[in-house]
């Protein structure tokens, strides 16, 4: 009776305590996931065999000596990391041509084999050594495909990548994330892998409880459906998990998350500092400029994702020099918003739950991000007005949600008080982890946050006000088709542009840009802008151009009577593109006359660079003619690895330099099986 009677006393307690606090609503984070989300910014180091055959995707063919770098320090990385503001570092373990960065006992293919340290090498041993030195967490990508390994294709690898995560997983230390990529193509025997998703998650379970695991579909955190570095504007943190998968073709609702989604799966967002994933000398001029990287930080990490940033360590083993300088840049600038203008402000709201202070407004502004306003549990619509005791300017705005009990706010508002009544300056969509809302500068004594629609009641946990720097726009190179090169500074007033032509950084001093000047051999244009009389000044900008398309004309291209767009293909800029409906399976070839016999060491493929997918070349053929007739064997075939995701500049380098007048590029195959088209923004070619 007594024991009956102190359980219905305790359950009554509990059912009290339950009404005194905000209910959960919909898909909520695990443990694990909360502990990622108190992250914002790591770096993904794309390090690997990769390296040294200069390639984005490797072939499984490359022999283990080829990995032989001269100087990696894993410390480097991770001062480097930690000096720029970032939380850890995830490496690329083994990538799709199964090279494995420590000595697996289940592959050949491995740095055991290498002639680097005499095979007596580990980077991961190294590198989780560096994190722990250096207090950043350490996390790992292994890619199922393996192009090397004799057992892919069968039901007996699933087993060795079982095997395989467990040597990672278990000697290495704790690891945060475990980054599995779908990519799923063909092994050394033609075959394609079966994948066993539910074991490799369940191995990483088993081993690293506390990890989270990234792929399409989560199970914890999911690709954000571009390789760009940008979140959408509606950012929701939950899925339909059991809809979604590795690969799933329906990227673009990545982007988005699902209103209603079953389980909480939220966005981490990944790009390159570089145009591609792994190093390439040729890209050491193409580093993204700070502007660019400021707009992606507020893309990212503003739009309630994780900014995953990748370092593609160079062949010595270092982070290369131009990628650290831009960095330092970046956490420079990040640097000079960090005086928060609300902290000890008052703040009041429209509605509060159980009319308690413990869930009042003054929540928002107490640092602790354990506690948050609730609005009254039947309020959807609600408002936090901040007075800010003077005039103040700022043009951000940092809020958070309390996700520990759901995601909420579907649309909110953000209004100054100016000229005796409140405007509006700002607005946005939903929050969830973190929403940071850029605006105009704007000089007011009050602020006020409006939330206008949530599917339940607002639970606002922190918010911020900065006065943050504007930046000035990165110059933009271009030359067009008859070899004429314009640099313009967009949105800058009045800039002053300066550029070199001789491979050095522009200064003040440096020759002004005035009008269109020829540069029909090609070179290596760096470029500046200053404002303020010099004072003030962007990154510097490089951009290298071969012989320029002043000659040329595109004999055919597809059906004639769909070909009178084809000068966009040689037009000199990548805003337009070209686009032919194929007419069956049959390769679709574009053919240029150079106008002269020149030396021929490669050419370029620019895909189309409006943000859509279709038309796509993945598998192309090249070949060469001095008459426009006999054509030569394909001088160079392959195919443009993960060019879906990733629609940069691709360059085709022969393995034999030809001199010819004639180029055909062939189209044999679009990245989307079921495309009828192919498109083409610019064609190219490389004399050196």
């Amino acid at each position: 009776m007594r024991s009956s009677l102190l359980f219905l006393v305790c359950l009554g307690l509990y059912s009290t305590l339950q009404a005194q606090t905000p209910a959960p609503f919909g898909a909520v984070p695990s443990s694990r996931q909360l502990q990622w989300h108190q992250l914002k910014y790591y770096a993904f180091v794309h390090f690997n065999m990769n390296t040294f055959t200069n390639e984005e995707w490797g072939h499984g063919t490359e022999t283990p000596d080829m990995f032989n770098p001269s100087q990696l320090d894993c410390r480097q990385w991770a001062r480097v990391a930690k000096a720029a503001g970032m939380e850890g570092i995830i490496i690329t373990a083994k990538h799709h041509d199964g090279f494995c960065l420590w000595p697996s006992q289940y592959t050949e293919h491995s740095v055991k084999n290498s002639k680097w340290r005499n095979g007596k090498g580990d980077v991961l041993k190294d590198l989780s050594a560096a994190c722990k030195e250096y207090g950043l967490k350490f996390g790992v990508y292994l890619s199922p495909w393996d192009r090397n390994h004799p057992a892919y294709g069968t039901p007996a690898y699933n087993e060795v990548f079982k095997n395989t995560l467990k040597e990672v997983l278990t000697q290495y230390g704790d690891v945060y994330e475990v980054w599995f990529d779908g990519a799923n193509g063909e092994g050394p025997n033609g075959k394609k892998q079966v994948y066993d998703w539910p074991g490799f998650v369940a191995t990483v379970r088993q081993y690293q409880p506390n990890a989270v695991i990234f792929s399409d579909a989560g199970p914890d955190i999911r690709w954000v459906g571009n390789e760009d570095g940008y979140a959408g504007e509606t950012n929701w943190s939950t899925l339909n998990r059991d809809k979604v998968y590795p690969a799933y073709p329906n990227y673009w609702e990545l982007t988005l998350g699902h209103e209603d989604g079953t389980h909480w799966v939220p966005t981490e967002v990944n790009c390159s500092i570089r145009p591609g994933w792994y190093y390439h000398a040729s890209e050491d001029n193409k580093v993204k400029s700070l502007e660019h990287l400021v707009d992606i930080y507020y893309s990212s990490i503003g739009r309630n994702g994780n900014w995953l940033l990748n370092l593609p360590v160079d062949r010595r083993g270092l982070v290369h020099e131009n990628d650290e300088k831009r960095l330092m840049e970046l956490k420079a600038y990040t640097d000079k918003a960090t005086h928060n203008l609300a902290g000890g402000k008052k703040i009041t709201s429209s509605s509060v739950f159980r009319k308690t202070s413990m869930f009042g407004a003054g929540n928002v502004l107490d640092g602790n991000r354990n506690t948050y306003w609730a609005a009254a549990a039947t309020d959807k619509q609600a408002a936090l007005a901040i007075d800010l005791g003077k005039q103040t300017t700022l043009n951000r705005l940092l809020i958070e949600e309390y996700i520990a009990l759901g995601q909420r706010v579907k649309k909110f508002t953000v209004a100054a008080f100016l000229d005796g009544r409140y405007q509006p300056i700002a607005t946005g969509t939903t929050i969830g982890n973190r929403r940071i809302l850029r605006f105009s500068a704007v000089t007011t004594n009050k602020l006020r946050i409006t939330f206008e629609e949530a599917k339940a009641s607002p639970l606002i946990r922190h918010v911020e006000l900065y006065n943050a720097p504007e930046l000035m726009v990165t110059p933009v190179i271009r030359r067009s088709k008859d070899g004429l090169v314009t640099i313009v500074s967009p949105r800058t007033t009045d800039p002053v542009i300066t550029y070199t032509v001789d491979g050095t950084e522009p200064t003040a001093s440096s020759t002004r840009f005035s009008q269109p000047f020829p540069l029909p051999k090609g070179g290596t244009i760096k470029a500046r802008a200053f404002i303020d009389n010099m004072k003030q000044a962007s990154s510097p900008v490089a951009t290298e151009f071969d012989i320029s398309a002043a000659k040329w004309t595109v004999v055919s291209a597809g059906m004639p009577a769909e070909s009178k767009t084809a000068d966009r293909l040689i037009d000199g800029t990548g805003d337009t593109f070209w686009q032919q409906r194929k007419k069956d399976d049959s390769p679709l070839s574009v053919v240029v006359d150079l106008g002269e016999t020149v030396p021929l060491h490669g050419m370029t493929y620019l895909p189309r660079q409006d943000g859509r997918k279709e038309g796509i070349v993945y598998r192309y053929a090249v070949s060469v003619s001095q008459d426009g007739k006999s054509w030569s064997a394909p001088v160079s075939q392959g195919a443009f690895s993960n060019i879906n995701n990733n629609p940069v500049l691709q360059s085709i380098r022969f393995e034999k330099p030809s001199s010819a007048r004639y180029i055909k590029f062939d189209a044999l195959e679009t990245a989307s099986a079921t495309d009828a088209t192919v498109s083409i923004a610019e064609l190219g070619v490389l004399t050196h």
